[in-house]
């Protein structure tokens, strides 16, 4: 929160249409138009005051080499631990997934022979149930910010939005557990997003040195200690979990790049790259030993779709590839918009823990009868051969023969995919994939945004390799001169239709499909449908990424400032009045200023002086200082007449030990005489803060802030008298909403939370 007592707004200029303004939004939950004021900025913008300039002075470049070094060092860590979490991840989902289905596989085959196929589809059902109860209690009672992909929480992020707990030691461990729990409960979801997740999670504790949650500081790593380099880290923590899941270190440099980075640089590139690549290879690694053959390293990531044989296309087909990249598009677009108004109903009506459990239980006997439905309902067998299916079925089908769907559904989502990749021609009926699809389409919309963690990857490309192949066998069947019996190629260009029309990423998305499928030569038609599927989604509306963290009311900026903005100036977008801070503070003033605001940046001025702007300015600028300094200083009572006792005491140490969690000023103790004495604030306060004028336009003020990662923007006249201040909060109110091929700006309204 800015430090402001009020708001301009533009559209809400007196108390009755604020208050009724907050009635609306408070009604109207699930509403795309509002920011909640619970989210604040991380402060990427180093702060060279007196201490960090002596302590520089004091170190010289032997440090900063050291530094430097260490960094490198901990991205290797980064990547190996990364790589570890996904090694358990996949090894104990493989191992309780083939105990599951082969039980399964016995008893389907039995009931059938002794007419009880009761006794199966209730111990599916359960076998469902069990997992996903334990794994939403996780999510809906001990970590809820560890539900979901967590892809929306890291771009945040990176974006530079402090998300509450998002990186924290407990949300690895729900994660992690969570995901392995809800894969095995059989529901429509993917262990590669938390994946990502889990290596952010992993690049913020490690690089601090310390577990707060724990209670352990190694003091190793204290210069790191700053929301700079634990968002350098994350963002490489990101990229190696994309690396783990899907086999693809470049793919995970992109990711980082196009989904969350608003600051990059070409050292950063390389650190991240080699964090990327020590995941790959740790990964593939742990798994060569695992599965028996160690050091051989081909086992791609977590997700391997196999090698593509004879992998051609003509150039005829390119007209083939942007209808499909059309489908996937309007899929997506419908996909998104079943999804968000699920969201909205959870968000309004399924607010209560035991609520949210009994949903996702729900939805896993859900599945577990849909599929059963379908095995037992539709006729699809096929002779054994060469088939990548590990329990295959019989249920009515003849000696020898195993039935197709039964196969799809008794496996996990990554070997779905995989099937629908490699079958060979006329494995699947087309009424089969035709119903598998409808199916599992209406189960990943149900499914995403549930209380357990779980990603929306796979679920999606299964999704699309199965109307994708649907599509590649009518094409057989109308054109049988010219479509021969490669399948797999439009399951795999279907796949990332699909994929591209839901999350409508392009770039990353891309080169993760290249290298998770090794094969270079479908790299162009994939290329064509994410972005033919990116065009024909964004018509209609957001990526799914993007909905649910609006839903969520998190202030993010977007890439670029909203076009015709250059007419709106800092004069209209600031936040005023503002709270003030002189250069020597009584210590009574701050305890009360900081009791009686929750802002977390305070202007250091002299003392107000005549202006000629409107006589609303708060003094003359001298720096900027934060509520977490202020509170430091409390804390070890940096106080003037007690210099005696700090001296030689105050430098950046003091800061960075109390990093990232400060004690609330409720916890800080100040004694009646102590209120009376002074603080000098400008040895810790920013001497430098960034400031515009009034008359600065909007534009140039939303790319200062952005590329610098600021949390505080400072307003003043040409005097040089502070005026207002701009927050993340005042930018990302002004937006741009595209639908239907039109084009409009839009102010939103800031609420206190969004639910």
């Amino acid at each position: 929160m800015s430090c402001c007592g009020g708001r301009r707004s533009g559209g809400c200029s007196d108390d009755e249409d604020d208050d009724r303004v907050l009635l609306d939004d408070r009604i109207n939950t699930g509403a795309l138009d509002t920011i909640s004021q619970k989210y604040e900025s991380l402060d990427y913008d180093t702060n060279f005051n007196s201490l960090l300039l002596d302590e520089m002075r004091s170190k010289g470049y032997k440090f900063v080499i050291r530094k430097d070094v260490l960094r490198w060092v901990v991205m290797f860590f980064v990547g190996v631990l990364t790589a570890f979490v996904a090694c358990a991840i996949d090894i104990s989902v493989e191992e309780i997934a083939m105990l599951k289905y082969g039980l399964l596989r016995k008893l389907t085959d039995k009931g059938v022979e002794d007419n009880q196929l009761w006794i199966p589809y209730l111990t599916w059902v359960a076998l469902n149930v069990i997992p996903i109860c334990f794994g939403s209690f996780l999510i809906s009672y001990i970590e809820p910010v560890a539900g979901g992909s967590g892809i929306p929480q890291v771009k945040c992020y990176l974006n530079g939005v402090k998300v509450p707990r998002v990186v924290r030691i407990k949300t690895l461990i729900c994660k992690a557990v969570g995901v392995t729990l809800s894969v095995l409960g059989g529901l429509a979801v993917g262990k590669e997003g938390p994946m990502i997740h889990s290596g952010a999670v992993i690049a913020a504790g490690i690089s601090q040195g310390k577990s707060t949650s724990f209670k352990m500081d190694t003091k190793t790593l204290p210069f790191f200690r700053q929301d700079h380099e634990k968002r350098d880290f994350v963002s490489g923590g990101a990229a190696a979990g994309v690396a783990a899941a899907f086999g693809a270190p470049v793919g995970g440099v992109l990711f980082s790049l196009e989904e969350g980075a608003s600051f990059w640089n070409q050292a950063l590139t390389w650190r991240i790259f080699f964090g990327s690549m020590t995941s790959y290879f740790t990964l593939n690694m742990v798994l060569s030993i695992y599965r028996g053959y160690a050091g051989q390293l081909a086992n791609g990531g977590l997700l391997n779709f196999g090698q593509f044989d004879n992998a051609t296309y003509e150039v005829w087909e390119l007209p083939l590839f942007l209808l499909m990249g059309v489908i996937g598009g309007l899929l997506g677009a419908l996909y998104n918009l079943i999804n968000y108004r699920i969201t909205v109903f959870r968000m309004r009506y399924i607010t209560k823990p035991w609520v949210k459990m009994m949903e996702a239980m729900i939805v896993a006997a859900v599945s577990a009868t849909a599929g059963f439905l379908m095995i037992y309902l539709i006729s699809d067998c096929k002779p054994y051969g060469k088939d990548p299916t590990d329990n295959p079925i019989q249920m009515y089908c003849n000696d020898g023969e195993y039935h197709v769907i039964g196969a799809i559904w008794f496996q996990t989502p990554e070997q779905s995919v995989r099937s629908l990749f490699h079958d060979p021609s006329g494995s699947h009926k087309l009424l089969s994939l035709g119903l598998f699809f409808v199916v599992y389409y209406f189960l990943n919309c149900w499914t995403y945004g549930l209380s357990i963690s779980a990603g929306v990857f796979i679920p999606t490309l299964l999704t699309g390799a199965a109307w994708g192949r649907f599509t590649g066998g009518v094409l057989q069947y109308l054109f049988p001169d010219f479509i021969q019996d490669d399948h797999g190629k439009y399951a795999l260009l279907g796949a990332a239709a699909m994929l591209g029309g839901v999350v409508r990423m392009t770039i990353s998305l891309t080169v993760i499909l290249i290298e998770a499928t090794g094969n270079l030569t479908y790299g162009f038609p994939i290329m064509v449908v994410l972005m033919v599927a990116k065009w024909v989604g964004d018509y209609f509306n957001e990526g799914l990424y993007d909905i649910h963290i609006q839903l969520s009311g998190v202030p993010l900026l977007a890439w670029e400032p909203p076009p015709l903005s250059a007419t709106t100036y800092a004069s209209e977008v600031m936040s005023y009045p503002v709270v003030t801070l002189n250069p020597i503070q009584k210590v009574g003033d701050v305890m009360e200023i900081l009791k009686s605001t929750t802002h977390n940046g305070f202007p250091v001025v002299d003392f107000p002086m005549e202006s000629t702007y409107n006589n609303r300015t708060f003094g003359k600028l001298r720096g900027l200082i934060l509520r977490s300094e202020l509170i430091v200083m409390l804390q070890h009572k940096v106080f003037s007449e007690l210099y005696g006792e700090w001296e030689g005491k105050l430098d950046m140490q003091l800061f960075r030990a109390a990093y990232p969690r400060y004690p609330d000023i409720s916890q800080i103790h100040v004694s009646t005489q102590e209120r009376e004495y002074t603080m000098d604030l400008r040895a810790v306060m920013n001497r430098t803060p960034s400031t515009v004028l009034h008359s600065t336009p909007l534009p140039q003020m939303f790319r200062q802030f952005r590329a610098l990662g600021l949390r505080h923007l400072l307003v003043v006249n040409d005097e040089g008298e502070v005026v207002g201040m701009v927050s993340r909060k005042d930018l990302a109110r002004h937006r741009v909403v595209l639908h239907g091929g039109s084009m409009a700006r839009a102010t939103v309204h800031v609420t206190e939370q969004v639910e």
